[in-house]
């Protein structure tokens, strides 16, 4: 299928190209540039073009409602929650101006949402009741090398009483016994009691174990001079009598290095129908670039990120309780890059993809394997190609949902690499033995693909850069549409708009696709003009929705319990071959957990279609989802909200 997309592609390029080149020869340099564009629109709006490789249309929201959209969801009123926080400018988040839009893809309506906190790189995911779950965000913007005036870092305050902790607000002072130089402490910390240890056997007392609290401090004055090497002890000012010599300070270098975004532990429901952001009880760990995922018994798992300091969280995962609106710790601790694409499968244990979107170490948390969440095991997958690429790949889980098939495309180095991947790789996590083979190949290595699954089992793959961040003017103008049952790609048309890092993608209820956001860090080729953030909207409509027709799909129970049956009238019924129930996806930096596509059994009679939900809660998660029917054309219905409780 490739080769026929590839001469295909080459076919209706040429006849453009022959007749565009007779009309240069006659014309000259200039009717030949208007002539190519004329020419190439006149092609792509051809019916039989459209009906072959679909379309693209930009979409300009009225400039009053602009944002730097850095988070999406569709929400389970066809809505579209476009989230931007302070939208990746420091002057928004000095004003703190954060910025929330819905927009009504079918009205074309779009409202401004008062947004509390600066969600920007934020976590987030859909709830059983059809809310977003929305956790993290910025405290505070990154400061380059040259931009850091006070030295500063990570203060490990100890605490040796064991009959209480002990507050330090912030602003307290802490001096360098040695270094004798002042810092001062940015945010209030609580320092637990000391723990006291005990021989096992002999039961004889041994000692403390201190209480410690981890706090961001700056030196009280600006310059060089008040940078320090090496390890230091530091007294706490304000403190008298035991409290002062129980509790202390231990730091590293304190230095005028590049210091990195700080998380915030705020999380917020968001209610589709109210509109707004419902506050629930903050996480445990400031986190900025997190991942949420459901978890086999309905809470949510929250991983990685940067803490309140800038620190990646030290494997410190935690889980929501969408009942109590509160969180707790995971017993053990298991540490990943940000970001890192996480599943839930259909066993109840999670599938990490090893694909990730940022920050931490190269050799921590990188390989791919099945996470047993419960006992804290984890086995690795082998068979990976290009796993020193796998930062700002995308994974995506490959329809029907349940073959338990996952593909992973593209990506790039650690950090700011100029390394990139034109790999697919795919894993059957049924298989006995899972591991990785090769899919069909990339035409360029791809850093930030967008993959979205579509209601026919295709998967349209679409975007990302060459380079990090779109660097070199790399961003790559193309879309393939996968076929799992073939395991080849379709060339498509290709996009109006590069998309890189902050970029996005959300299949909508009416079958087509929605591209958000791109964030180049460069304007030119050349990497001398600053990039400007994409703030157009795309759609792209796929090739089944230029048919003669699609089938109908009205009436129906809004709420079907899993392993349990609900009737549709469809006026096609007798055509349709296929029943999919699609997760509504929550999409930021090339991780969409959500997004799942499940084959339901069907009957039809007469113009009635009688779909049935599988009874595994692991593979039907509770809550909303869309239910499209396909014809035997494979062109598909408009979706219809249906409630899995």
């Amino acid at each position: 299928m490739k080769d026929q997309a590839g001469r295909r592609r080459v076919r209706r390029l040429a006849i453009g190209t022959a007749v565009v080149l007779a009309l240069a020869g006659m014309n000259g340099p200039w009717l030949y540039r208007f002539g190519t564009a004329k020419y190439h629109q006149y092609e792509i709006n051809k019916p039989e073009y459209k009906a072959e490789n679909g379309k693209w249309d930009i979409i300009q929201f009225p400039e009053k409602y602009r944002q730097n959209t850095i988070h999406a969801a569709l929400l389970r009123t066809g809505k579209v929650l476009l989230v931007a926080g302070s939208g990746n400018n420091q002057d928004n988040f000095d004003d703190k101006k954060f910025d929330t839009r819905i927009w009504d893809p079918v009205k074309g309506t779009i409202k401004k949402i008062p947004t509390p906190k600066d969600l920007f790189c934020t976590g987030h995911t859909q709830l059983a009741n059809g809310n977003l779950l929305i956790a993290g965000g910025t405290k505070r913007y990154e400061k380059l090398k040259g931009d850091v005036t006070k030295a500063g870092g990570l203060m490990i305050v100890h605490n040796e009483n064991p009959d209480k902790p002990i507050t330090l607000p912030a602003g307290t002072k802490f001096v360098g016994k040695e270094n004798g130089k002042t810092f001062v402490s940015k945010d209030p910390v609580v320092v637990e009691r000391a723990t006291k240890k005990f021989d096992k056997e002999t039961g004889k007392f041994l000692g403390n174990t201190p209480g410690l609290g981890r706090i961001y401090v700056e030196a009280q004055k600006s310059g060089a001079t008040y940078e320090t090497g090496t390890q230091d002890n530091y007294t706490v000012q304000g403190l008298t009598g035991a409290d002062a010599k129980n509790t202390y300070g231990i730091a590293q270098k304190l230095a005028l290095d590049k210091k990195d975004f700080q998380g915030i532990r705020d999380a917020f429901e968001f209610d589709p129908i109210a509109e707004k952001y419902i506050k629930v009880d903050p996480m445990k760990e400031a986190r900025w670039y997190p991942t949420l995922t459901t978890l086999s018994n309905g809470k949510i798992l929250s991983v990685s990120g940067l803490d309140d300091i800038g620190q990646l969280v030290p494997g410190k995962n935690e889980v929501f309780d969408p009942k109590t609106r509160k969180w707790t710790y995971l017993p053990k601790t298991r540490q990943f890059p940000t970001y890192p694409a996480l599943f839930l499968m259909q066993n109840g244990k999670v599938f990490y993809s090893g694909s990730n979107a940022g920050y931490g170490p190269d050799d921590v948390g990188r390989d791919p394997g099945v996470w047993d969440v419960a006992g804290n095991k984890f086995t690795k997958i082998p068979g990976l190609s290009d796993p020193d690429r796998m930062e700002t790949s995308g994974t995506v889980l490959l329809p029907p949902a349940q073959d338990e098939k996952f593909m992973v495309i593209g990506g790039g180095g650690v950090g700011e690499s100029k390394l990139s991947s034109n790999r697919t790789r795919i894993v059957d996590l049924k298989a006995a033995d899972p591991k990785f083979v090769d899919g069909p190949t990339l035409e360029k290595g791809t850093r930030y693909p967008q993959a979205s699954v579509l209601p026919d089992d295709s998967v349209l793959v679409s975007g990302g850069s060459e380079d990090y961040r779109g660097r070199g003017d790399s961003n790559i103008l193309e879309a393939r549409l996968y076929h799992p049952d073939s395991n080849t790609f379709d060339e498509v048309a290709d996009p109006l708009v590069g998309r890189n890092y902050h970029s996005g993608s959300l299949l909508l209820p009416d079958g087509r696709v929605m591209f958000f956001g791109s964030d180049s860090l460069y304007g030119d080729k050349a990497n001398t003009k600053p990039g400007t953030f994409e703030q157009r909207i795309e759609m792209y409509t796929p090739p089944y929705l230029y048919r003669d027709s699609r089938p109908s799909l009205s009436g129906g129970p809004q709420t079907i319990e899993r392993g349990g049956s609900g009737t549709f009238t469809s006026q096609h019924a007798s055509s349709v071959k296929k029943a999919r129930l699609i997760r509504p996806s929550a999409s930021t930096h090339v991780t969409d957990v959500d997004q799942r596509s499940i084959a339901l059994d069907f009957k039809a009679s007469g113009d009635k279609i009688t779909v049935t939900v599988p009874k595994n809660k692991n593979l039907v998660q509770s809550g909303w989802y869309m239910l499209f029917v396909d014809d035997d054309q494979g062109t598909p219905s408009k979706a219809q909200w249906v409630k899995v409780p």
